[in-house]
């Protein structure tokens, strides 16, 4: 393929210079990415063969401006992988991978290179720099130290292997979990079957089975998957308890069933290799190395932090459990309460006692108008307009896109995606990306293209797509995340945006959620999809009083993802630990015998399909969830004490937090906002712990 057939080889003509995904064609990416290598190391030469001495312009601010076309085909890469992958983008992830892994050691571990940036370290006026700059000095310095540049040659070969090995099992980990996910169908022909689950789910079932025709006029049939929006109503609606389990095992053995796609010896040999390398590095274990650059500095904080929070959540989730398994005897007999149990009826309970039932919440959240609410919300905390686009191209038809404008001036802030629904090729869960970073060269702006990336609930025949109140939940989740890149004004695109600490990008995330939860919020945009009838205030009250339902089970649920993380990533001779005898299930039983109630499910495991940890970027940060849980109860209420539309909040959190990205330390950022340190007890006093 020739440099003018190729797509990432040329100037982008696209309005604001967007990928143009309607002439990508997935033959250009091994091209482009070997021509953006070739591009950067010759750079990189040009770097260290200048004769003048090592300076902050000509070597840090070089490396960081380094073929920023690099940047741009990768995240159209990884993003197609996750939100539009197929054989052919899988398969070529395999070649790309070790290829950005050895690209990556190439810069880190040369020799010359590090010296040059070594000499601006030691000899530069640290005090007479400005804060971005010595952020950045300082970023560019560590990464090099944390990639082995001060290794000696053998272990640099080392380290070099395991980075590379390690890339290549993230990316089968992931595949194998993805594959799992599709390969499941429970096709239903009994109508009985459906008892239980309300009318747009029965709707829903028959529109993916006629999807894949095995649903006729003569013969219905009802296809029920383990993608979010088809699993969850299941689980919490059917009353069928033997399907309920057939789900919930399938679920729950997602890539541990010891076939072709079986995650644990993925699983051992990532720990041990992240170990390995850490201890390369000298420390003691990955959770070490990792922690080393988060809020939390070291994992004994971690572990404090986690227990603190389950010695508040145990008695409260101990009284729960037994509460269901009482309602649960009642209403059903039911004297073994299992894990395919608790969402059915929690439900049931949630509607006897607060005369509630999430269903009756769908009405008001059709999609269209949560989009259109979450704009709103962010129109007037930080002045920010949506203009719908038709004419920047997307990777898949039902992608959206909108210019982002400065309210005050129409001047133009940002590009962004919105891909909501399920199909093949796209992994579960939500997540928000970019295609391009926002940064200040040459004293022009170069705005950011940001996207999220969803699984909502997908419209039928006879229904428009209607969110669960979890889903608005999320939707405002990503969204959070998305403000957080398209609000960035920093100098550096390596300190924009959520390049921050991992313990910190999920603020943004987090405290966007509880606007979900207020009426002056939900006035703007919870409108019944058929009368236009706003949400009634009993309906929003129902739901504020039902917010800290089964929390104690709820808060221990997250604390178990975070303490096998923690568990996964702290052990210290862990090649000997994990070795091939090792069992996953023991281990997690062990880990987690403080946080579950009700009796482990033989032949499950969470780890085998733990992505987070395993094939994203979450591992020894889990915790980030509930770490973040605490920055954003305390900052909310700042909003509520204040008004949570206030425009003179909105634009102090935007100007001391959104728009900051790494460039300073978190915490500093927390106290230009806040005024003081976060207080633990905003988050137990809101989850009705304490």
């Amino acid at each position: 393929m020739t440099q003018t057939n190729n797509v990432f080889l040329t100037k982008f003509s696209t309005p604001f210079e967007t990928i143009p995904f309607h002439e990508l064609k997935n033959e250009m990416f091994l091209p482009a990415f070997h021509a953006a290598i070739a591009q950067a190391m010759k750079e990189v030469e040009e770097i260290k063969n200048n004769s003048a001495k090592a300076n902050f312009e000509n070597t840090i601010l070089a490396l960081e401006n380094l073929n920023p076309q690099m940047d741009v085909i990768s995240s159209a890469f990884f993003n197609l992988l996750s939100a539009e992958t197929s054989e052919e983008l899988q398969q070529l992830a395999k070649i790309v991978s070790p290829l950005l892994s050895k690209f990556s050691n190439d810069i880190n571990l040369d020799p010359e290179l590090f010296n040059r940036v070594k000499a601006v370290y030691d000899s530069v006026d640290k005090k007479m720099m400005d804060a971005e700059d010595l952020k950045l000095l300082e970023n560019t310095y560590k990464n090099f130290v944390r990639s082995g540049a001060l290794l000696n040659d053998s272990d640099k070969n080392e380290f070099r292997k395991i980075s590379e090995e390690l890339s290549l099992l993230g990316l089968s980990f992931g595949d194998n979990v993805l594959k799992e996910s599709q390969q499941f169908e429970m096709l239903l022909t009994n109508s009985e079957d459906l008892r239980g689950l309300p009318q747009r789910e029965i709707e829903a079932a028959l529109a993916l089975a006629e999807a894949k025709n095995y649903s006729t006029s003569d013969k219905p049939a009802w296809l029920i998957t383990l993608d979010y929006p088809s699993y969850i109503p299941f689980m919490t609606y059917a009353q069928n308890r033997e399907l309920r389990k057939k789900l919930f095992m399938a679920q729950s053995t997602k890539a541990f069933k010891g076939n072709d796609l079986d995650n644990k010896k993925n699983i051992l040999k990532i720990v041990q290799l992240r170990s390995k390398m850490a201890q390369l590095l000298g420390h003691k274990t990955y959770a070490d190395f990792i922690l080393e650059e988060r809020m939390a500095s070291k994992p004994e904080t971690v572990f404090e932090f986690l227990n603190n929070l389950l010695g508040h959540a145990q008695l409260p989730a101990q009284k729960e459990t037994d509460e269901l398994k009482a309602f649960a005897l009642k209403c059903d007999g039911i004297h073994d309460l299992q894990k395919w149990d608790i969402a059915y009826y929690l439900e049931k309970l949630k509607e006897e006692k607060f005369d509630f039932d999430d269903e009756a919440l769908r009405p008001y959240f059709l999609l269209e108008n949560v989009i259109k609410g979450v704009f709103q919300v962010s129109e007037k905390l930080f002045g920010l307009n949506f203009k719908l686009r038709t004419d920047i191209p997307t990777y898949h038809p039902e992608v959206l896109t909108y210019e982002v404008l400065n309210a005050k001036n129409n001047q133009h802030v940002a590009v962004l995606y919105a891909d909501f629904h399920p199909r093949a090729g796209k992994r579960s869960g939500a997540w928000m990306t970019q295609f391009r970073g926002q940064k200040n060269q040459n004293n022009f702006n170069v705005r950011p293209h940001v996207s999220i990336v969803c699984n909502f609930t997908k419209s039928t025949k006879d229904t428009p797509s209607l969110l669960s109140f979890n889903e608005v939940q999320t939707l405002f989740h990503e969204f959070g995340h998305a403000l957080h890149g398209m609000l960035s004004e920093v100098k550096y695109a390596s300190l924009s945006g959520t390049n921050v600490y991992w313990d910190f990008v999920e603020l943004p995330s987090q405290i966007l959620e509880n606007w979900a939860y207020e009426k002056e919020c939900l006035d703007l945009f919870a409108k019944h999809y058929q009368t236009g009838e706003s949400i009634p205030s009993d309906l929003i009250e129902k739901l504020k009083k039902s917010s800290t339902f089964m929390e104690g089970r709820a808060t221990l649920r997250q604390l178990a993802f975070a303490l096998l993380d923690m568990k996964w990533h702290s052990q210290v001779d862990a090649e000997k630990y994990f070795n091939e005898n090792f069992n996953i299930e023991h281990f997690e039983k062990e880990t987690m015998e403080k946080t579950e109630f009700l009796p482990a499910i033989e032949g499950t495991a969470i780890s085998s399909a733990f992505s987070h940890i395993f094939a994203g970027g979450y591992a020894a940060g889990y915790y980030s969830y509930k770490w973040a849980e605490v920055l954003d109860a305390d900052a909310f209420s700042v909003f509520k004490k204040e008004g949570i539309l206030n425009p003179k909040v909105g634009e102090k959190f935007k100007n001391t937090i959104l728009s900051k990205g790494g460039s300073q330390h978190p915490m500093d950022l927390y106290l230009s906002f806040r005024g003081e340190k976060p207080d633990p007890k905003a988050l137990l006093v809101r989850a009705g712990l304490l």
